[in-house]
């Protein structure tokens, strides 16, 4: 038995272990995630995969930073601050959207890797092309850093009450009918709301409500509106 331990634990690496991670938390949430169900995925005991990576919370950091790399990061230089902005932002937002496990882990890990770092870095490079100097580059990235974070708040807590539910046998599908229709009949009381509900598109408005999620390209209008005003800033300051 001791034998069978070891082999594995000679022959796996960190990179398969934070790699099948992001699987199972992808699949399963934070919650999912324990060294059991990893061992038995990578297809060794939990003791082999600790040896590697010491605790879950620090195979959470590693997970976490490892995904920071799927963000592309252009060369502002080459396409210009704004253009590298928005791909920055867009792509961390659909990087958010596949790891929804990784926004809810913000709010009990700080997270810091060479991955997250590496974004970061770029970040400030590209507020520092479009004309904002120190402090300054530092509140732009942070500004739009914390509106991609935001908006992809709803989408996060959803697949999150989803598999909750799924876990304790409730009927996801159902019971999100029910809030649909609870959320739908509050707003009836509030005139601007009650107008959308009526609209031929009211349906669409009561899943925003019910689920405090955005509307259909709230993301793109918001960062590029964003943006404007971080332009007009420099504008006004006479820098672009």
């Amino acid at each position: 038995m001791a034998y069978r331990v070891r082999l594995p634990r000679d022959t796996l690496t960190r990179e398969q272990i934070v790699r099948t991670a992001i699987e199972l938390l992808d699949e399963e949430g934070l919650d999912g995630l324990n060294m059991r169900s990893l061992g038995g995925r990578l297809g060794t005991a939990a003791t082999a995969v600790y040896w590697h990576v010491k605790s879950k919370d620090n195979l959470i950091l590693l997970a976490g930073d490892h995904v920071w790399d799927e963000v592309e990061l252009p060369d502002p230089d080459a396409v210009g601050w704004r253009t590298a902005a928005t791909v920055m932002a867009t792509g961390l937002h659909a990087m958010f959207g596949r790891h929804p496990w990784l926004v809810q882990a913000f709010g009990s890990h700080l997270f810091y890797g060479p991955g997250k770092a590496r974004h970061d870095d770029r970040s400030l490079a590209v507020y520092e092309a479009a004309g904002f100097e120190g402090a300054r580059a530092d509140l732009a990235a942070a500004t739009v850093f914390t509106f991609v974070l935001g908006n992809v708040l709803g989408a996060s807590a959803e697949v999150s009450l989803t598999r909750r539910l799924g876990r304790d046998g409730a009927d996801a599908e159902a019971l999100t009918r029910d809030t649909m229709a609870r959320a739908s009949e509050v707003a009836m009381g509030f005139p601007r709301l009650r107008a959308r509900l009526e609209a031929p598109s009211g349906m669409d408005h009561a899943v925003h409500t019910a689920h405090a999620a955005a509307p259909d390209q709230t993301f793109e209008f918001g960062l590029q509106a964003l943006l404007d005003g971080l332009e007009g800033r420099l504008s006004a300051a006479g820098v672009a």
